[in-house]
Order: structure tokens, then C-alpha cells, then sequence
């Protein structure tokens, strides 16, 4: 399948950051499709990036060979329902990027067995530096799993995961990961501030540290604890900040608070399933 007609069912921030992604990889904005109750929203897509755009799910889809379902997770069961015939008569490969649904509620919504890829996407998709799991069922084929991952990884790095339960894992440290990292540049900036720092420089500064460090961690072969050690002189003052933070039990901290994560996403699947 070199080019599939893609549908994307939502045309909110993720299927925008995936469109562009798709296109700047070279996709024809012409086999892009997108559907959504909200006009403004798909004037604004078609705008941008030239694409067929359709307030009908079902139209939309029903020519599709790929589905691309990126509603709220709140809706997904009764939109899931509503293209459950379509789905089940073409067959196409479907990928949610929906948080915290279940392929089996999904598949259930649907109508029964389908191709089914449900992707963790994160927020930095939105900058084509995301982070994305993807689990596929059974009846996805080798060519469909690649499929499904060209099209993720438009957006960012891509993995797999063999388990659907590792999902709610993925969702506590890449899904709500960013907001962790936000709150450490929100209070490096603020502790420069309390230090005599001007607001714009202390931002400045966290900000472009935390973009170097990331950076050297992902270019690195080494792993972030030998990259502590490597910056942190006996004696000096990163010694001296290391042994506060550690003193406040900062990684036992962090661990619970990934751990109430994943626990979260767990009982938001069970809930939302339960429709």
C-alpha cells in the first residue's frame, strides 16, 4: 500500500500535527481526508494544508483504506459505533489515538474483529517531537504495523509495545510526561528569578538547558545517570545541588507520582470501556 487514502476522523491539534508531518514527509495532501461536525475547524485544516475535508464520518470513511480515529476519548464510543458498518465492510486498517481506549472495547464498538493500532501519542507532536507507543491486535499484518508507524513517526519517535497493559506505563511517562518537565523549567526559572535573575533571562536559561541536556541525552549511548556523574565535580556546586534534591527523596517522589499516573489511566480505561 505506497499511498493510501487516509481518513482522520477529528480535526483537532493531533491530526493537525499529523497531517503536517505526513506532508513534509511527502504525502499527497490529496489522499488526506478529514471529517468533523465543527466547521471552523475543518476550514482551517482545509486552509492550511489542502486536504479533503467532510462533516460525515461515514462518507468520509468509507473509501478510506487507513482510519485515523483522533476524537476526545469521551465520544469515542459513540462515534466508534456510528462507523462500526464501515469499518466492518472495507475493512480498513484503523489507529486511534485516543487515550486511554482499550482495543477490545474498541474492536467491541466497532462491531467485532478489525486491523486495530492504538497509538500514545504526547503533546510534543505537536512540534514533530513526539514520543509514541504503538500496540497493534492480532489482525494487523506486518505491512499494516510498518504503515502504522510511518505514519507516527511523521511526528516523532515511534516504539512498540507486545503488552496493551504497558500502555497505561506509557501514558504515565511519555503521556503526562511533559507536564513533569514543564514544572522543573517553571521552577528553574523561578529559583533564578529568586536569585537576582530578570525573568527573560531566567527563562532563557532553563529553557536552553533543558533543550541541551535532552539533546546531549538523546545523541549519547550513555545513560543519563553516567551523564550526572560526568557533570557533577566532588566538591563543586552541581554536588552541592545534587545532594538537596536528593536529600528530598526526588527520585522516590518521582516515582509516585508516574505510578499515580498509571494507576489514573488504568481507572479512566475501565470507566470509559464501560459504555
Amino acid at each position: 500500500m505506497n499511498d493510501p487514502r487516509i481518513a482522520f476522523v477529528g480535526a483537532g491539534n493531533m491530526t493537525r500535527s499529523l497531517i503536517g508531518g505526513l506532508i513534509a514527509d511527502g504525502r499527497n495532501p490529496a489522499r488526506l481526508c478529514v471529517s468533523d461536525p465543527d466547521t471552523h475547524q475543518l476550514s482551517a485544516v482545509a486552509s492550511r494544508f489542502q486536504v479533503h475535508t467532510d462533516t460525515d464520518n461515514q462518507r468520509l470513511t468509507e473509501n478510506c483504506d487507513v482510519v485515523v480515529l483522533a476524537v476526545k476519548p469521551q465520544v469515542m464510543a459513540t462515534v466508534a459505533r456510528a462507523l462500526g458498518p464501515s469499518v466492518q465492510h472495507r475493512q480498513p486498517l484503523v489507529i486511534s489515538v485516543a487515550a486511554g481506549i482499550r482495543t477490545a472495547d474498541l474492536e467491541r464498538w466497532l462491531g467485532g474483529r478489525c486491523a486495530l493500532v492504538r497509538c500514545m501519542p504526547n503533546t510534543p507532536a505537536l512540534v514533530q517531537s513526539g514520543a509514541t507507543a504503538l500496540f497493534a491486535t492480532e489482525g494487523v499484518s506486518p505491512p499494516r504495523r510498518d504503515l502504522a508507524e510511518s505514519l507516527l513517526r511523521a511526528v516523532g519517535l515511534t516504539l512498540w509495545v507486545e503488552d496493551e497493559a504497558l500502555m497505561d506505563a506509557v501514558t504515565a511517562v511519555s503521556g503526562s510526561g511533559p507536564a513533569y518537565f514543564f514544572l522543573l523549567i517553571e521552577a528553574l526559572q523561578e529559583a533564578g528569578e529568586a536569585l537576582g535573575l530578570g525573568r527573560k533571562s531566567a527563562r532563557l536559561l532553563a529553557l536552553q538547558t533543558a533543550f541541551g541536556a535532552a539533546k546531549m541525552a538523546l545523541e549519547s549511548s550513555d545513560d543519563a545517570a553516567i551523564l550526572r556523574q560526568r557533570v557533577t565535580s566532588p566538591g563543586g556546586t552541581t554536588q552541592a545541588a545534587l545532594e538537596v534534591l536528593e536529600s528530598g527523596a526526588m527520585k522516590a517522589l518521582l516515582q509516585s507520582a508516574v505510578t499515580a499516573a498509571r494507576d489514573r489511566s488504568r481507572a479512566l480505561a475501565q470507566q470509559l470501556g464501560a459504555d
